[in-house]
């Protein structure tokens, strides 16, 4: 392969990481950050909604972008393929998949929408899902139930709860919509749910899809990169979409939609259909990987660069952090410890149910906040229901604008949470940090200063400091 054409080379270390690691490892937290893009003083918490990547992979992306315009149309005819399916194999093993088993896609959103779209709806079909699905894979059931047969189930959980009783109330819900005459065609289940940021019991959902005969349809938004993930291809959901760009340090937009082989026939065209569609005449009548993988080859004119960077982020991760199972033992360990000193700090509790499932093997903290709700808008020292929206705003913009931070804060079961990410960039004085921040924000914001937009100008304080 000519120089000029994209640059791959896993075994090589990047400028922005080779004085830093003649050794190899880099120790996770401050040391770990410099390794990153982050402005010097930004706190990072809420890693979980968009990911970040380190500055070698900003490197590679810079050689990837200049290689590929010095011969454009070359790059994209020969070379581009070549290492597609390159990047595919190397994600193929952390889901314990086949390479052909998965295509990349660009976000998760995506994979879910293909997924159910994909499938044929007859009248009495219905899909389940829970109540803390994420918004937008529920727009996408939403129009369905408006296009097509097919009619939608929320499943209402109340939180804490325990595995075996959420595994129950899925299997309890299935059998009685199926005596009601209705056929559960999908279930659609996160592996890690967005708000509140809890693991769910996905295996063990997917295991009584098939006994019910129901269509698991998984989003693993914060799966890959995060859990242990490496069982896929033994247990076979029938779909599962898992984004890169989260947690595997892979550039926005990067995810994987893993269908095994038995159920590719199911899917006549991606979204948007384009050149590796086939006509119903054309199109194989039973399952192959070919079929399947050039529907996705060539999807219109979209920036697929985060695709040729998953071989060096798979490399930072390995060399300099350690590999898979040293990033999650931290990130789990710090999740569990920072969440308890933010609860701690702030005289309230982290969300979990008794035997501790909740936050098992999870890098997210959800902690609640000092801030009492309530329905009356006249009762000093707390926040009234129809006043939370613009509260949280005002929360937002002053963790932005006078302490460089961004909490990810949500209301949940008429109490305010906050959910914290942990990642290797962070230690646990980040986590002291955030407590006392957010005592101060909730103090601020229960004064009533919100409603005047009045805010004292507070310093960066100690950010710069920790680096």
């Amino acid at each position: 392969m000519s120089t000029t054409q994209i640059s791959h080379n896993t075994g090589s270390k990047s400028q922005a990481d080779r004085a830093v690691t003649p050794g190899g490892r880099v120790a996770f937290g401050r040391e770990m950050r410099r390794l990153f893009n982050f402005a010097p003083s930004y706190t990072p918490l809420n890693h979980g909604s968009f990911g970040t990547f380190p500055r070698s992979v900003l490197e590679r992306r810079f050689k990837v972008l200049q290689d590929w315009e010095e011969r454009e149309c070359i790059t994209y005819r020969f070379d581009y393929p070549e290492r597609l399916r390159e990047s595919r194999a190397l994600v193929a093993p952390l889901l314990g998949a086949h390479v052909d088993e998965l295509v990349l896609i660009p976000n998760a959103t995506t994979g879910v929408n293909t997924i159910l779209r994909n499938l044929v709806y007859e009248k009495g079909d219905v899909i389940v899902y829970p109540a803390t699905i994420y918004s937008a894979c529920l727009k996408v059931i939403q129009h369905l139930e408006e296009t097509t047969p097919v009619r939608r189930h929320g499943i209402s959980i109340k939180y804490p709860i325990e595995d075996d009783d959420l595994v129950e109330l899925f299997k309890a819900t299935a059998k009685r919509l199926t005596g009601e005459g209705h056929r559960v065609r999908a279930a659609v289940f996160d592996t890690i749910a967005s708000r509140p940021g809890v693991r769910i019991p996905w295996e063990r959902i997917v295991k009584a899809c098939k006994e019910l005969g129901i269509l698991s349809v998984i989003d693993g938004a914060h799966a890959i990169g995060h859990l242990d993930m490496t069982h896929t291809g033994t247990l076979k959901p029938d779909f599962l979409v898992t984004n890169l760009h989260k947690w595997l340090f892979v550039p926005r937009g990067c995810a994987v939609l893993y269908v095994p082989f038995a159920n590719q026939h199911l899917f006549k065209t991606a979204l948007p259909t384009s050149h590796g569609f086939l006509n119903a005449e054309l199109r194989p009548s039973k399952s192959t990987n070919s079929y399947f993988v050039e529907l996705f080859k060539d999807l219109a004119t979209v920036d697929t660069t985060p695709y040729l960077l998953i071989p060096e982020a798979l490399r930072f991760r390995d060399e300099v952090c350690g590999g898979e199972g040293a990033i999650r033992a931290y990130c789990a360990r710090i999740a569990r410890q920072g969440g308890d000193i933010v609860a701690r700090i702030l005289g309230t509790e982290v969300l979990d149910n008794k035997s501790g499932s909740l936050r098992w093997g999870a890098a997210f903290a959800n902690v609640r906040l000092p801030i009492p709700v309530v329905e009356d808008r006249d009762v000093e020292g707390t926040l009234s229901v129809a006043d939370i929206e613009p509260a949280l705003l005002w929360l937002f913009a002053v963790a932005a604008e006078e302490y460089d931070t961004y909490f990810q804060t949500f209301f949940f079961q008429g109490v305010i949470w906050t959910r914290l990410s942990a990642q290797v960039y962070l230690d646990i004085d980040d986590f002291s940090w955030a407590g006392a921040t957010l005592k101060e924000l909730s103090a601020r914001l229960l004064s009533g200063e919100w409603k005047t937009g009045g805010a004292k100008v507070v310093p960066p304080r100690h950010r710069l400091a920790k680096l």
